[in-house]
């Protein structure tokens, strides 16, 4: 490997860690953050060995993977959408309602389910490889995630004495799995690979990809109205906010308003007052709040730059 390789996945971690310092510790995207800097970190101590076939392809797709999250932060922060698969954990990152562990497990379904795929077509376009010559390491990592994920659920759960209210938690996550997810995200990866001399179709299927993903990452954050207990653990574990008793419900006549109120704060996402077990809409910005320079087209087509730094035609 590289030291160019070992470089760029080392920028990846310092740009998590910056992240995740800027953001309040029970942020949504806090959350996932910081169970993305500890796979990539896991990621990265292992490429020096021999875990890896290739650890420089790898390298490098942990670094294309990396940049659609980071694009997707960056598109929150400049006041656009991101894409439609990111676009409920950013809207709901400040929901009372919504658990941490709803969090980590929306980021991870929206950056595996769709980035991967769109990541890994990337990397082979770039290397000129079929994405079989990726496909050892691709499941070896398999086996690495669900280690971290069978840690993050253990941190995140709820303790005994919020056992019998997390039930609606434990049977909404017990339906998700980062295996399966992977194994989704491969065959994504075939069909955009056949696909890639058919640029309507290609555009199509990701696009379908996108939404598809966005609707089962609102799914995951289905409020339930739980509070975690304090949870002070080290600097990479995922940490959540002290908040006991049960969460506020809003009264009749709020829930049914058409537009849920919201509470905006200064460098806090808005916070919908959605009565737990009913999930809200997703916010979307008005148009005034984009970047300068997006028309209608760039409205009807929010997703724009994701296709385009893939190797998937965009136009």
């Amino acid at each position: 490997m590289t030291a160019s390789a070992t470089a760029s996945v080392t920028e990846v971690v310092d740009r998590l860690r910056e992240i995740g310092a800027a953001l309040p510790a029970t942020d949504g995207v806090a959350v996932f953050n910081r169970l993305y800097l500890t796979v990539t970190e896991a990621v990265r101590h292992r490429l020096g060995g021999s875990y890896f076939t290739d650890p420089a392809a790898m390298a490098e797709l942990d670094a294309v993977f990396a940049g659609r999250y980071l694009l997707a932060v960056a598109a929150d922060a400049a006041g656009q959408e991101p894409p439609a698969c990111w676009r409920p954990l950013f809207a709901l990152r400040a929901h009372p309602g919504v658990h941490p562990l709803q969090f980590a497990l929306a980021g991870m379904n929206a950056h595996i389910q769709h980035d991967l795929p769109l990541a890994v077509v990337d990397t082979c376009l770039r290397r000129g490889c079929e994405p079989d010559g990726l496909a050892e390491d691709y499941h070896r990592i398999n086996g690495l995630l669900a280690e971290v994920e069978t840690a993050v659920r253990e941190q995140l759960m709820p303790g005994p004495d919020l056992l019998e209210r997390a039930e609606p938690l434990t049977h909404l996550l017990g339906a998700w799995s980062v295996e399966a997810a992977r194994e989704g995200a491969w065959a994504a990866v075939q069909a955009l690979w056949e696909l890639r001399a058919v640029p309507g179709a290609a555009r199509a299927f990701a696009a379908a990809l996108d939404g598809s993903v966005g609707l089962l990452s609102h799914a995951l954050l289905l409020p339930l109205g739980l509070h975690p207990a304090t949870n002070a653990l080290g600097r990479d574990a995922l940490s959540t906010a002290d908040a006991p008793g049960t969460a506020d419900t809003p009264d009749k006549d709020a829930a049914d308003k058409d537009t849920p109120d919201r509470t905006d704060a200064p460098g806090k996402a808005a916070t919908p007052n959605t009565p737990a077990g009913r999930i809200p809409e997703a916010r979307n910005r008005p148009a005034g709040e984009r970047s300068t320079g997006e028309g209608a087209g760039a409205q009807a087509r929010p997703d724009q730059a994701q296709l385009e730094c893939s190797g998937l035609p965009s136009a």
